[in-house]
């Protein structure tokens, strides 16, 4: 299966226009943002966990990130509610539910194997620190590694910024609003730009609160192939 699989080009996805797909388990759908392979695939999705429901004890041998953005995701490791954010490394494995329900943005198959910190961070809770550079933005940094960087950002109503990075770029929109060549991006969208390219954003009125992902398009890992 490939879905936006063409790393050299844009991806700009409203979300809710994607329709649910079921997965294996019962009561766990998914929106596919992209993907390369079939059920064990690199993948980036928002999966929806219907109250009592879970999935089956599996190992993330590409590991895992996901942020949680409705309702509380749980697993043996504990509860985590609406604001998480979690990185669980390469060889890392855990049995996910949920009894009241909830929905999360989740990448599968984008870690680097010698990166082995787990952790999750509240980010409703993380402090920000303004950007000198540009000061209507403010972010707190979630992971810098030599492959990538994660970052929570928050920009002011009416903030314009010119991003590019030699390793491309992934946006989600978690709140608020932003446009790129005027097309309006909201809640739960999803923008990919590629390595090197340049797009201009401008957050709307009420500002925008995004998760960021940069430099991580540089080298793109298959389940399957040899790297």
């Amino acid at each position: 299966m490939e879905i936006n699989a063409d790393f050299k080009a844009r991806a700009l996805v409203h979300t809710n226009t994607i329709k649910w797909v079921p997965s294996p388990m019962a009561g766990v759908d998914r929106r596919m943002l992209d993907r390369v392979g079939g059920e064990v695939a690199r993948a980036t999705s928002i999966v929806r966990y219907a109250p009592q429901s879970a999935f089956s004890q599996h190992t993330h041998s590409g590991g895992e990130e996901f942020i949680v953005l409705e309702g509380v995701f749980q697993d043996e490791h504990g509860d985590y509610p609406a604001g998480t954010y979690v990185r669980n490394p390469v060889g890392t494995h855990h049995i996910p539910r949920s009894d009241p329900g909830c929905t999360i943005f989740v990448k599968l198959w984008q870690f680097d194997p010698d990166d082995q910190e787990q952790f999750a961070i509240d980010l409703n809770t993380a402090a920000l620190t303004r950007d000198p550079a540009n000061p209507g933005v403010s972010r707190h940094v979630l992971a810098k590694r030599d492959y990538e960087h994660v970052s929570l950002e928050v920009w002011e109503g009416g903030t314009s910024l010119p991003l590019i990075h030699s390793g491309g770029l992934e946006i989600l929109v978690l709140d608020g609003a932003l446009t790129l060549d005027g097309v309006t991006y909201r809640e739960q969208d999803w923008l990919r730009i590629p390595a090197d390219e340049a797009a201009t954003m401008t957050a709307r009125k009420d500002g925008a609160r995004l998760w960021i992902k940069r430099g991580h398009l540089r080298e793109i890992r298959i389940p399957g192939q040899v790297a």
